[in-house]
């Protein structure tokens, strides 16, 4: 895989569409955009994204971002792959948001077949490590109990503009969801399938939608939506269901 970036701080506007509008804007994208180069490499031009969310016992998190919080932030481990193997890339993230913008900071993780399924093993080097990422995923351990709670996958087709290398625009169909503390679970039991039959479109920028992305909205009649992955997949799951009872 390239070199991963390790900060951002950008917009991120979210689209449910069915599979129709999917393939009509991809369609016209093609005259503005291209496939980023990782998605080349794969036959169907998508490629997997695994993410195993933290919580505290009360679902902070989870109620934070349904409570529509301006300023609010989780973590996650992420990797693209559901086989393990010694040379994939690993990261810890921690991924918020202040206002209006959306911020994600990541780390690498060094990572061994022994420790992988074991998350805060994986983690346990970070205690020697000066990233602030780090720093905070410590702090956060111990003072709020944070632990590993969800696991989502989804498939990524992800395009980058021709004009404007910040102007980026993602598919994630195919979602799951599985209640579940390890990065590469054995058992599927607690697995879900998502918003099955739609596909979350989320456009990325860092100053404006350019006019043409514009003319598309209206003609599609495209309405924003603050869909949340992680909390999509806790109410799949049932875990806030049962923690309400």
């Amino acid at each position: 895989m390239s070199k991963i970036q390790e900060h951002f701080l950008r917009y991120e506007f979210k689209y449910i569409l069915d599979d129709a509008r999917r393939e009509d804007i991809e369609k016209e994208l093609s005259y503005f955009m291209q496939l980023d180069p990782f998605v080349e490499q794969f036959e169907n031009k998508k490629y997997l994204v695994r993410s195993l969310y933290f919580d505290d016992p009360a679902y902070s998190f989870y109620y934070e971002k349904t409570d529509g919080l301006m300023h609010r932030q989780k973590f996650r481990i992420r990797t693209y792959t559901t086989e393990y193997n010694e040379n994939i890339p690993i990261m810890l993230e921690l991924k918020g948001r202040y206002n209006n913008f959306v911020y994600k900071h990541r780390t690498s993780i060094e990572h061994s077949r022994e420790n992988i399924n074991d998350v805060f093993k994986l983690l346990s080097s970070l205690s020697n490590d000066d990233n602030p990422v780090s720093k905070q995923f410590i702090y956060d351990k111990y003072r709020k109990n944070i632990k590993p709670i969800m696991l989502i996958d989804y498939q990524r087709r992800a395009y980058q503009s021709k004009y404007d290398y910040e102007f980026r625009i993602t598919f994630d169909g195919e979602l799951y969801g599985t209640q579940t503390t390890e990065l590469f679970p054995k058992d599927d039991l607690y697995r879900r399938k998502l918003i099955d039959g739609y596909t979350i479109m989320e456009v990325k920028f860092r100053k404006h939608v350019p006019p043409w992305f514009h003319r598309i909205m209206i003609k599609y009649q495209l309405n924003r939506t603050s869909i949340s992955k992680y909390c999509t997949g806790m109410e799949a799951t049932s875990l806030i269901e049962n923690l309400d009872d």
